[in-house]
C-alpha cells in the first residue's frame, strides 16, 4: 500500500507592507491558528484522529537572536468525554520557528504546521487546543465537541482532507494538507484526498458536489472507481471553475451501480480569488467597505453591475486602478486596506461592526497612530483615547459618552484627511 506522508514546511510569499516598527503594535493581540481533525480507520477497531494545528508566522512573538529571529510556542491537546468531566487523553510538545531576517516573522503566508494522531473508540468526545506563546505567555485555545466515526463497519469513508501541496516520490504521495480551507478554486481547483474501507471487490460510483451556503448545486461531477477489499486511497482534483467569494460546502457520495448510496462525506472551505486579500470572504461587504476609498460614482458602477461576475470584474478593475505597481502581482494598496478593515473589526466593533467606528474610520483612513493615549478610568472625566499622527501634525480624540466602548471622534475629519493614505 502506497504510504501519505505530511510534509510539514515553511511557506514563504511575498512581505506584506509593514508598519514603522517605532509605533504601537496595533496587530491583532489574539494569536490566531487553524486546525482540522480528520477521522481515519485505525487498528482494533478503532478510528484514528488526525490533528492537523497550522501557526502563521504573524501571529506569534519572535525575538532577535544571534542567528535571526525565534518563536516558541507550546501546543496541547486534551480529550475529555462529551460532558467535559474526565480527561480521555492528552498530548503536549512544544514547537519553535527560527527565522533569519525580520520580514519573514511578519510574511501572511509563512507558518508552521503541527501535526498527531489519537486512536479512539467511535463516539462523541471534546476536544480542546490550546497555544501557549513562550515569549509572551499568552495562551489562546479553542473548544470543540466532535464526533469520532465508527469507520470499521465496511464500506465507509474517512473524512476529507483538502490539499495544499502534493508531491509523489518514489510511489509514495507527500502532501501538505490546507488546514486554513481556503482555496483559489479559479486557479488550483479543488485538490482533496480521501480513505473508501471496502469488505469487498466491487465497483462503485463517486458523486462530487460543491453546494453554497443556500445548498445550491455549483458544481457535479461523478467518476467509475474499482474498490478492493479494505483500504482504497484515493486523489482527486475538481477542475477549475468559477465560485464566488463565501462559503462552500464539498461532497463525496459513493453508490453502487444502482445509484444506492454507500457511504458519504462533506468537508467545508471557503472560495478565494487570486490577488484578493484573505480577509475578504463576502463580496458585498467588500463593496460596501469601499467607502472610505472609493467616490460614490465608482461604488454605484459595482453595486448595480447587472450579474455577480459584472460586479466581481468592477470590484477587480477598481483595485487595480489604486495599484502603485501595476506590473508585480502584489498590490499592497488593495492588502493594507483590508488588513485595516479586519483589524477595525476584530478591535473596534460595539453597536456597530469595527469598520464603521469613528475609531476604524480613522485608523483604515489614516493608518497605524505614532502614539495612542488611553484614558479608560479617569475620575473627573469619561473614557477618552488621543491618537496622535507626527508627521500630520494632527492628533484625534475619541469620547466614550456612554462608558460601553463606543468611542466617539470629537473633531471631524476634513480636507485631505478623508483620503486615504499608505504610509
Amino acid at each position: 500500500m502506497k504510504k501519505i506522508i505530511f510534509l510539514f514546511v515553511v511557506i514563504f510569499s511575498t512581505v506584506l507592507f509593514a508598519q514603522l516598527e517605532n509605533k504601537e503594535n496595533l496587530s491583532s493581540s489574539h494569536i490566531k491558528y487553524y486546525q482540522d481533525f480528520l477521522n481515519f480507520l485505525g487498528d482494533n477497531n478503532k478510528t484514528r484522529l488526525d490533528i492537523f494545528i497550522q501557526v502563521p508566522y504573524n501571529e506569534v512573538q519572535f525575538i532577535k537572536t544571534g542567528n535571526g529571529y525565534e518563536a516558541a510556542y507550546t501546543i496541547t491537546i486534551s480529550v475529555y468525554d462529551p460532558n467535559k468531566e474526565n480527561l480521555i487523553t492528552e498530548k503536549i510538545w512544544n514547537e519553535k520557528i527560527t527565522t533569519i531576517s525580520f520580514p519573514q516573522t511578519t510574511m501572511e503566508e509563512n507558518f508552521k504546521l503541527s501535526y498527531k494522531s489519537i486512536e479512539l473508540i467511535p463516539g462523541r468526545y471534546f476536544i480542546r487546543t490550546a497555544l501557549l506563546d513562550k515569549d509572551s505567555s499568552e495562551e489562546f485555545s479553542s473548544e470543540n465537541a466532535f464526533t469520532i466515526r465508527d469507520l470499521a463497519k465496511e464500506p465507509s469513508i474517512s473524512d476529507l482532507m483538502l490539499i495544499a501541496q502534493r508531491n509523489v516520490v518514489e510511489g509514495n504521495s507527500k502532501i501538505i494538507p490546507n488546514v486554513s480551507r481556503d482555496v483559489v478554486v479559479d486557479k488550483t481547483g479543488i485538490p482533496f484526498f480521501f480513505e473508501i474501507y471496502a469488505d469487498s471487490v466491487e465497483d462503485v460510483n463517486i458523486e462530487f458536489t460543491v453546494a453554497d451556503i443556500d445548498n445550491n448545486v455549483q458544481f457535479q461531477d461523478s467518476v467509475l472507481k474499482h474498490l478492493q477489499e479494505g483500504r482504497n486511497q484515493v486523489f482527486h482534483t475538481i477542475n477549475k471553475f468559477t465560485l464566488n467569494l463565501g462559503k462552500y460546502l464539498l461532497g463525496v457520495y459513493v453508490r453502487d451501480l444502482k445509484g444506492e448510496m454507500i457511504c458519504f462525506a462533506t468537508k467545508s472551505f471557503g472560495s478565494r480569488w487570486s490577488g484578493v486579500p484573505k480577509s475578504i470572504t463576502d463580496l458585498g461587504k467588500a463593496i460596501d467597505q469601499l467607502i472610505y476609498i472609493a467616490n460614490p460614482d465608482e461604488i454605484h458602477k459595482i453595486e448595480n453591475a447587472k450579474t455577480n461576475e459584472d460586479k466581481a470584474k468592477y470590484f477587480m478593475e477598481f483595485w487595480k486602478s489604486k495599484d502603485p505597481t501595476p506590473d508585480s502581482e502584489d498590490n499592497r494598496v488593495f492588502e493594507e486596506y483590508y488588513k485595516r478593515v479586519a483589524y477595525a473589526n476584530e478591535n473596534f466593533s460595539n453597536y456597530t461592526e469595527g469598520w464603521r467606528s469613528d475609531r476604524g474610520m480613522v485608523l483604515i483612513l489614516l493608518g497605524i497612530p505614532d502614539n495612542i493615549d488611553r484614558h479608560p478610568f479617569e475620575y473627573y472625566s469619561k473614557p477618552y483615547e488621543i491618537w496622535q499622527y507626527y508627521d500630520l501634525n494632527r492628533s484625534f480624540t475619541f469620547l466614550d459618552e456612554t462608558g460601553f466602548g463606543d468611542y466617539r471622534l470629537t473633531t471631524p475629519l476634513s480636507g485631505d484627511l478623508y483620503r486615504f493614505r499608505l504610509k
